[in-house]
């Protein structure tokens, strides 16, 4: 099992949103500010990781992802599982059945080792580096409509009125 790209990514975009969903929805667009990852690749993963239940979203203003399960119940192996396209393991040169149970046996114990990493701890080993999480401000769905105010003016406001300005 190899760890592409979009693994890490993936990976790198569920520890930040973990880190922030206590304060609601968390935007791809905040993800790639802080991740440095193109918004429309951030869209490819977290299709992946929607259809896998690893997260959620709510449209509209102040909408956004939230994991699909608590962080404790989500591994690296399921992150990675689900964006990357597995290939097969196979060799076809000759003496290649010789080494094939050996590539077939590390991919089930990288797998293996991948399954017992927990989000949840990932969170925290992030938490206790001691950077600061920087949340953003939730933004309100509704903007309040402004006042209104009629203007005031000292200009005629009809036709006699202006005749009768100039007139005298």
């Amino acid at each position: 099992m190899r760890i592409s790209t979009k693994g890490r990514f993936a990976v790198n975009a569920m520890i930040d949103l973990a880190l922030r969903e206590s304060a609601g929805p968390v935007a791809l667009a905040t993800i790639g500010e802080r991740q440095g990852i193109s918004l429309s690749y951030l869209e490819q993963l977290f299709g992946g990781l929607r259809s896998a239940g690893l997260v959620q979203s709510s449209r509209g203003p102040g909408g956004g992802y939230r994991l699909g399960r608590p962080a404790e119940d989500i591994s690296v192996a399921d992150i990675v599982l689900a964006v990357d396209e597995r290939e097969p393991v196979q060799d076809h040169r000759p003496g290649a059945p010789a080494t094939a149970g050996l590539w077939l046996r590390l991919e089930e114990a990288m797998r293996h080792h991948m399954a017992a990493i927990s989000l949840r701890s990932l969170v925290e080993q992030q938490l206790d580096r001691g950077e600061p999480i920087v949340v953003a401000p939730r933004r309100r769905a509704i903007a309040p409509v402004p006042t209104v105010r009629p203007a005031r003016t000292t200009a005629p406001n009809s036709v006699f009125a202006f005749a009768a300005a100039i007139a005298g």
